[in-house]
């Protein structure tokens, strides 16, 4: 068993908080995703599960063991960094067995583990070289190699691939996703990428200011978040927000007000909400189409500031009729124009209604998977 479990964990630099009482489980055989910002704590929490960092209070279990007192050695776990940090003297097989030789691993274990690990990544014909000859990826995957020879219980990784281009970061997500595969081990992954996130993880954990937002798959983050934070954060665009007034409260949903003086009721609680109260609504610009049809539940009427052509989709940004700035993603065959009046609409399922704290509203009849979709 490999389950990871982090109960009250806290730690602070020179008086600052950077993790604020942090509960996780991570399950068996998991692929888990640490996201957040820059400064929100991921990597210090990370740190803290591989032992290189020691918390100030809570505990850290791995396997059903306390190891909050361990030495990272002592803890079966093994990290890849940001940095590769190969030894540029020694060839690839080398880098990959330097730390079976630190524990004195007969030659025999040494050279079976290598080209096990040198097979499972396809760098079989690369033992031979040194670091410099080889691109990003490559020593990428003799890191990675280094990591898996040691089996582990758990795999940690920081920010692994930021150091690639856009291309070859496409190719290693996925290269990391059949390694998961494979070797069905724990993984703990930390990124401030959202799209790494979303592709690669179980599950999700979306970090803010050193706590924890919120935990769940990646499209229960996408389709229900629980603030305005993981709704900003999750998805790409980013979701579009507009500070709107309700109008009426009750046991139908609360409506709100829309610029151009048009309105739209969402099946959410209404507990402490009131007429007159401000919220803010949420809309994905992928849930927003070009022309507003007869069956559109909402409606937002603009004018077409600038027109993004990225081959597959287009990016229109929109200036509302009150000032309001938003985004609405259409097909790649878009023939939208600046200055052009658009008059978007959307479909309440995909309407999200948030209270000035953040906090985002329950809906009362929660959207099913196949009608998330439409």
């Amino acid at each position: 068993m490999s389950a990871v479990q982090l109960h009250q964990v806290r730690k602070a630099f020179a008086g600052t908080e950077v993790l604020k009482s942090v509960d996780i489980a991570v399950a068996d055989r998991e692929f888990m995703v640490f996201v957040g910002p820059s400064g929100c704590g991921k990597s210090t929490l990370l740190r803290t599960i591989a032992g290189l960092e020691r918390s100030d209070t809570g505990q850290v279990l791995i396997g059903g063991e306390d190891v909050t007192d361990l030495e990272p050695s002592q803890r079966g776990v093994a990290m890849v960094f940001q940095s590769y940090a190969l030894y540029p003297h020694m060839s690839v097989y080398e880098n990959i067995a330097f730390g079976l030789r630190m524990i004195k691993l007969p030659e025999t274990q040494i050279k079976e583990r290598v080209q096990r690990a040198a097979k499972i990544l396809q760098i079989e014909q690369l033992l031979e070289r040194k670091p410099r000859a080889l691109s990003g990826g490559q020593r990428q995957r003799v890191a990675i190699g280094r990591s898996i020879v040691r089996e582990p219980k758990v795999f940690l990784f920081d920010e692994p691939l930021s150091n690639l281009d856009a291309a070859l970061r496409v190719q290693m997500r996925l290269e990391l996703i059949k390694l998961h595969k494979q070797l069905n081990a724990t993984m703990i992954y930390v990124t401030h990428d959202q799209t790494e996130a979303m592709t690669m993880a179980d599950r999700i954990v979306v970090l803010n200011h050193g706590k924890v937002e919120q935990i769940g798959s990646p499209l229960e983050l996408y389709r229900t978040p629980v603030n305005r934070f993981v709704a900003g954060f999750i998805g790409s665009p980013k979701m579009n927000f507009l500070n709107v007034a309700v109008q009426r409260a009750d046991a139908s949903g609360v409506t709100v007000g829309l610029p151009g003086a048009t309105s739209i009721t969402l099946p959410v609680s209404s507990t402490d909400v009131k007429a007159g109260d401000a919220l803010v609504l949420g809309i994905r610009p992928e849930h927003l189409t070009e022309a507003a049809g007869a069956d559109a539940d909402g409606r937002l009427s603009g004018k077409v500031m600038v027109v993004e052509h990225l081959g597959g989709e287009t990016l229109l940004h929109v200036s509302l009729d009150d000032g309001a700035l938003i985004q609405v993603k259409g097909s790649g065959e878009s023939a939208a124009v600046d200055g052009q009046v658009l008059n978007a609409g959307f479909g309440v399922r995909h309407a999200h209604l948030f209270r000035e704290n953040g906090e985002a509203l329950k809906r009362t009849h929660p959207v099913s998977a196949a009608a998330a979709a439409l």
